[in-house]
């Protein structure tokens, strides 16, 4: 039989969570003798991590799965897997609508992976395994990053919350969170390999320690973060406004390397929808927030998700919403417009929103929200920041010779190439010169360039030859179950896809 070596693609549909599950598929994959494969050609292996928050979230994943169905007839040795949330929901269903699937796989069992795909090629039988309870932490299994300077870290999974839109917390379960010395262990190793920025985790982050039986474990967190030496930038997604505290307020403002930046999931202004979306917070309980965020950092750039048309939204209502989005003066806004997930309580609710109502306050919503998206922007004109430089942020950089990267409040800026080398990772130091609402341009000369560890790790990354492993050879299954191995917008309310 050939020796070539397997090759592998993942790909990702929806939230933080999943991306970041996507890295440990990828890590386990390679560390069974996967390669990542190419641009172009078939790879031996597709996985689809998918999303079940969207109401056209199957039609997406069976449009994928026809589309693969030729290169499957061409390549016998081809394999495909389905994991992630509608796997979870949708189990034998996939099978049957595409039966030349070979394995489906929860969101319990990605470590499971692997040993499916061995199974698979053995029996030539399609594989679905879905646990109903986490059997591995994700973070604890191995890992290929995407990114050499900035990494994810999950602090819990699930979700406790009820809220009626979402169907998360039936499909990624209860809330399970991590021991605080695991998490920072996990954060200490990856500022060893030169990572300078990670965001925590969770579908509802900052509900952190509801597990742990300590209410202010999220705080404590935070502040625990600031002591990892080398650590420049933490940033945190998805928290809800019912477990935001002000001790969590403070350790933000009090701990240097916690960054102005909050991601705050509104959905509704109008405290009649929210009492339908079981949202447990009111319009007033949520501005209050945003003021207590903005008293202790003037300077906090604030986003949120709001859905728009949820079912018996009336024009009073959309208006509560309007009214929120100008007191809070959000910096940038993920807007929705309302569509059924199906098993959840709001797609079997009496008045449902007509389409074209929906429509028309989308449109006045995003108005709105652009302005101040650009009223806002504009005060960082005149500015000094420090940029750490990103890898494919900018798509016209090469056109206009300019790199890009984010600021500490995550701004997106475009900035002119230094004369000095810059690598993604490193720091650049520059003066806002024009805004726009969804980024920021430093046309003048750098001010500054620091070169950093991360900067190290990528040049590493990206210098060394690909190591070749051991090998998983077409046509000679030799994947086992791996051993443990030690350590957008993600929400389960938010219906980012």
């Amino acid at each position: 039989m050939g020796e070539s070596l397997r090759t592998y693609k993942v790909v990702t549909h929806g939230c933080q969570m999943n991306v970041h599950d996507s890295e440990r598929l990828a890590g386990l994959l390679e560390d069974a003798g996967y390669v990542k494969a190419d641009q172009g050609g078939d790879p031996d292996l597709v996985v689809f991590n998918t999303c079940a928050v969207r109401e056209n979230a199957d039609n997406k994943l069976y449009g994928n799965l026809g589309q693969l169905a030729p290169a499957k007839t061409r390549q016998r040795d081809m394999q495909i897997a389905v994991g992630g949330c509608l796997a979870q929901k949708d189990r034998e269903t996939i099978v049957r609508k595409a039966p030349w699937v070979d394995v489906v796989f929860g969101t319990h069992n990605i470590g499971h992976l692997p040993a499916l795909l061995e199974r698979a090629r053995v029996e030539r039988t399609a594989q679905v395994e879905i646990l109903e309870s986490l059997e591995t932490f994700p973070s604890t299994l191995p890992t290929r990053r995407e990114s050499a300077y900035a990494a994810w870290v999950a602090i819990s999974v699930g979700c406790n919350n009820t809220c009626t839109f979402c169907i998360v917390p039936a499909l990624r379960g209860k809330e399970e969170d991590r021991r605080p010395g695991d998490v920072l262990a996990e954060v200490e190793a990856l500022v060893g390999e030169g990572v300078i920025e990670v965001t925590l985790l969770g579908q509802n982050v900052n509900a952190y320690g509801s597990d742990l039986g300590d209410r202010e474990a999220f705080s404590k967190l935070l502040r625990a973060c600031g002591q990892v030496e080398g650590l420049e930038r933490v940033r945190f997604t998805s928290p809800h406004p019912r477990d935001f505290t002000d001790d969590v307020i403070a350790a933000m403002a009090q701990t240097p390397n916690v960054m102005h930046q909050l991601h705050m999931p509104l959905q509704s202004g109008s405290d009649t929808v929210l009492r339908a979306m079981k949202r447990s917070y009111r319009q007033e309980r949520f501005l209050g927030i945003i003021e207590k965020v903005r008293e202790a950092m003037p300077d906090a750039a604030i986003s949120t998700d709001i859905i728009v048309g949820f079912p018996g939204e009336t024009e009073e209502d959309f208006e509560q919403t309007m009214h929120v989005v100008r007191e809070a003066r959000f910096t940038n806004a993920f807007t929705f417009q309302y569509s059924k997930r199906p098993g959840t309580p709001a797609a079997e609710m009496a008045d449902q929103v007509p389409k074209a109502v929906v429509q028309q306050r989308y449109e006045r919503l995003i108005a709105l929200q652009e302005e101040i998206s650009w009223e806002e922007n504009k005060k960082q004109v005149g500015r000094t920041l420090e940029i750490l430089v990103a890898e494919g942020e900018g798509k016209k950089d090469d056109k206009t010779d300019r790199l890009s990267g984010r600021a500490p409040d995550n701004r997106l800026v475009h900035f002119t190439r230094p004369t000095e080398p810059v690598r993604p990772g490193d720091v650049v130091t520059v003066e806002i010169t024009y805004a726009a609402p969804h980024h920021l341009l430093a046309e003048g000369p750098a001010l500054g360039v620091r070169r950093t560890r991360a900067g190290d790790a990528w040049e590493k990354r990206t210098a060394a030859p690909a190591a070749k492993p051991a090998g998983v050879m077409l046509g000679l299954p030799t994947i086992g179950a791996p051993a443990p191995v030690a350590a957008e917008p993600v929400g389960g309310c938010c219906p980012t896809d």
